[in-house]
């Protein structure tokens, strides 16, 4: 299985980043609805939305923001 976040959109291609590496992708080609920073699972031919990486991502995030303005 591979993990990728989308980054941006670029038109009608969402740039995904995976460990190391950048990829374009076609709406199309993705999940309705996939917005900026949501994570990716590839498996098998089959690209979904993992709701939970997202959230975990998140909390990750807010936690090292947490940890960088502490007094």
């Amino acid at each position: 299985m591979k993990r990728g976040i989308i980054d941006r959109f670029e038109g009608d291609i969402a740039v995904v980043e995976f460990e190391n590496s950048l990829e374009d992708f076609s709406l199309t080609q993705l999940p309705k609805g996939v917005q900026a920073g949501d994570v990716l699972l590839f498996e098998n031919g089959e690209i979904t939305i993992d709701s939970e990486g997202k959230e975990q991502l998140g909390k990750e995030v807010a936690d090292l923001m947490e940890e960088l303005f502490e007094d």
